[in-house]
């Protein structure tokens, strides 16, 4: 007789709705035949604790945190992987028995999926935001090798302590810019980063404050909005000339890696990418 209870396994962020994980985990479980379930949940700053609580009282394996709750949600956990305690955010949590352990996957799913345009080792690159992502994005690229690193943010405070984390804990050189208007991205840049949620849908009409006459034809712009694939951001700088990095391959990739620490198992990553793929009507 088969049985009628499924593990669970989920995403905790605002807004949900348009969160595309859960058609790539549903359909990468399935193919591993495993009895596991991906439910996206909507959850509100001030409902963080409740649902990490309705967590751990229905035996979740783990769950994602998405925005806003990268860095709220490490009060609420009795460890750091030790990434995840340099980068000071956490974007996947391991359920053991009700000892939850914060793990970062973000940057480790950017950085491979940079690999398939770009080496990181040696480059200059810019990175727009200073936020959980941001951070993710710029530790692990630093550790990747990357020569030195601008972060570019509205808040000034967010974003000097970003550069200097960066600093003072990896082998790159970093500095922060004030983001004022029209920002002019520096001469040398090698890769630009998108590590904000600016034209991520339904506000795909929006795109960064940057003066596009600044793109450099041969440099990679990236983009961690996954919906949609190709933003504003990223028309503009292929129009220029540069090698665009859609947000696709970074959720893929860190996908992966969530599924291992909450499953142990390695899934398929092109049943991934195909049902990303269909769930965004992406049409090649």
């Amino acid at each position: 007789m088969p049985g009628f209870l499924s593990e669970l396994t989920g995403s905790f962020s605002t807004s949900s709705a348009q969160n595309p994980t859960v058609a790539i985990m549903e359909a990468a479980y399935a193919d591993a035949g495993l009895d596991v379930r991906y439910i996206n949940c909507e959850v509100p700053p001030a409902r963080l604790a409740d649902a990490v609580r309705g967590a751990i009282g229905m035996g979740w394996l783990g769950f994602n945190c998405s925005i806003p709750h990268k860095q709220a949600i490490i009060d609420y956990l009795d460890e750091l992987a030790p990434s995840a305690r340099i980068i000071g955010a956490v974007n996947t949590v391991i359920n053991k028995d009700g000892h939850l352990t914060g793990e970062n996957t973000d940057g480790q799913g950017f950085v491979e999926s940079l690999r398939t345009v770009a080496d990181p080792a040696g480059k200059q690159f810019v990175i727009f935001g200073a936020g959980g992502a941001a951070r993710a994005i710029a530790v692990e690229s630093a550790l990747a090798g990357a020569r030195s690193m601008t972060i570019v943010n509205r808040t000034v405070e967010r974003g000097e302590e970003l550069a200097s984390l960066v600093d003072s804990h990896t082998p790159a050189s970093a500095r922060f810019e004030p983001w004022t208007p029209d920002f002019a991205i520096p001469e040398g840049t090698d890769i630009v980063i998108n590590a904000t949620s600016i034209g991520f849908h339904p506000n795909a009409d929006q795109t960064l404050d940057v003066d596009p006459n600044t793109f450099v034809s041969g440099m990679v712009v990236a983009d961690v909005v996954a919906n949609p694939p190709m933003t504003r951001w990223l028309t503009a700088a292929q129009a220029a000339g540069c090698t665009p990095l859609t947000g696709l391959g970074m959720l893929v990739n860190q996908a992966l890696v969530n599924a291992r620490l909450w499953t142990g198992q390695t899934l398929n990553a092109t049943v991934m990418h195909t049902a990303l793929e269909q769930a965004l009507d992406i049409r090649n």
